[in-house]
């Protein structure tokens, strides 16, 4: 495997290099990339529980809303023998680290807390390796989401668009009165997801599954991605020059401030208007994307826990922190600041507000009517050598001038076929 022999090469370098490890007693370190409003406020929730219950919290965030870099110091310190308590790793990832032999048990803790009772069946399976619990979700979060400001949209006398060519007619009409259409951050992982998004209004679920799940060559070269791509190219259209390197915050802020009038993201942007005093329904308005009402693109945020060879205070302490995520009280007010709903079934959804109760029941919706689908951008459909292969096929294009969908879809199918 690919990530198998990044590991193996970093690990002699490591060995000619002499580094050593270091062990605590009664702290967790954890990796994770939560570093905008939204989401430090959640992960600073975590952290003080920790702390109340006698353990050490050390930080060790790495900026970066897709991860990229946080995995690339991760594959660094776990070849050194050093890994962290805890890393924030989903999907597919999981289960190679599980088969790199780098993540501990949590079986104990799992059913002292019942989890397989609460968790649902198709979430459970991505946090085991070989039936072994060894990682923990935090939540459920929808990613096909449009955040809109109504203000903008009164301004520009336009309603919040429901399918594709809705929201090319209304963007058209938001410019010609002056404002931005769609804020957007010209990042990979932003490309993607905004990608993903209208490629599942444009292949539906089936199709969207048969390219981004099972790597379906025919339909990832086929004329239906060649429309994926037609359309994707158009959204460049409405979206401002100065978008290069935006980190997604930052095109949150935008719609807050009215700069412009929507953007397509997964659901932690709530936490950003929610950091900003804004009121759901009054100050903004969260809708399914163009498109997408009736699936949904899931995506699960997890630490994976590594193996210690420290003090056993570290061991229990790191238990102690899997144990903390699934509480209710904590999965209640992780929620509620991020933006996401609870991994739990057993939840009180009472103080949730109408996007959340609105992503659960679609969640619940689209598990029985077959579209529910996992997200490729945020790394839950494939693997990352596979992710990695779209986004650059999809950011080039997206910054290339006049670039031929036809011969994107033909990139894109024989991209994914290398990185298989």
């Amino acid at each position: 495997m690919k990530l198998s022999r990044t590991l193996l090469s970093i690990t002699f370098a490591l060995t000619l290099s002499g580094m050593t490890t270091n062990s605590y007693a009664g702290e967790v370190e954890v990796l994770h990339w939560w570093t905008s409003g939204g989401e430090a406020k959640s992960v600073d929730v975590l952290k003080q529980k920790i702390e109340k219950q006698g353990n050490s919290w050390k930080d060790f965030a790495v900026a970066g809303g897709g991860g990229e870099s946080a995995m690339t110091v991760l594959k660094t310190r776990a070849v050194s023998g050093n890994p962290p308590s805890a890393a924030q790793i989903k999907g597919h990832d999981i289960q190679e680290w599980g088969r790199l032999g780098f993540l501990t048990s949590l079986n104990d803790v799992a059913q002292v807390e019942q989890w397989d009772q609460v968790i649902p069946a198709v979430v459970a399976n991505i946090m085991k390796y070989d039936g072994t619990y060894v990682a923990v979700p935090f939540n459920v979060h929808r990613v096909n989401w449009l955040w809109a400001n109504p203000a903008v949209f009164k301004k520009a006398g336009v309603t919040v668009p429901t399918t594709l060519d809705e929201f090319f007619d209304v963007a058209d009409k938001i410019k010609a009165a002056g404002i931005i259409p769609l804020a957007h951050g010209r990042q990979a992982w932003q490309d993607a997801t905004l990608f993903e998004t209208v490629a599942l209004a444009v292949l539906g679920s089936e199709d969207y599954n048969k390219a981004f799940v099972e790597l379906d060559m025919d339909v990832l070269s086929g004329e239906k991605m060649v429309d994926v791509f037609t359309q994707f190219q158009r959204m460049k259209d409405y979206i401002d020059p100065k978008s290069g390197g935006r980190r997604w915050n930052s095109a949150t802020e935008m719609v807050i401030k009215g700069e412009a009038a929507m953007q397509i993201m997964g659901d932690w942007a709530k936490g950003e208007f929610a950091e900003a005093g804004k009121v759901q329904g009054k100050d903004y308005i969260c809708a399914p994307a163009p498109g997408t009402t009736n699936q949904f693109t899931f995506n699960i945020d997890s630490f994976a826990f590594f193996k210690l060879s420290g003090a056993e205070e570290d061991k229990q302490a790191q238990k102690d922190l899997a144990k903390t995520i699934m509480t209710k009280d904590f999965q209640q007010i992780f929620n509620l600041n991020k933006g996401s709903i609870p991994v739990r079934t057993d939840m009180n959804m009472a103080k949730f507000d109408q996007c959340a109760l609105d992503s659960m029941a679609a969640f619940k919706a689209t598990a029985q009517s077959g579209d529910l689908v996992p997200s490729m951008s945020q790394g839950l459909s494939t693997t990352s050598y596979v992710q990695s292969a779209i986004f650059d096929v999809v950011s080039t294009f997206f910054n290339q001038k006049d670039a031929d969908p036809k011969e994107a879809a033909h990139k894109l199918s024989r991209a994914v076929k290398a990185a298989m």
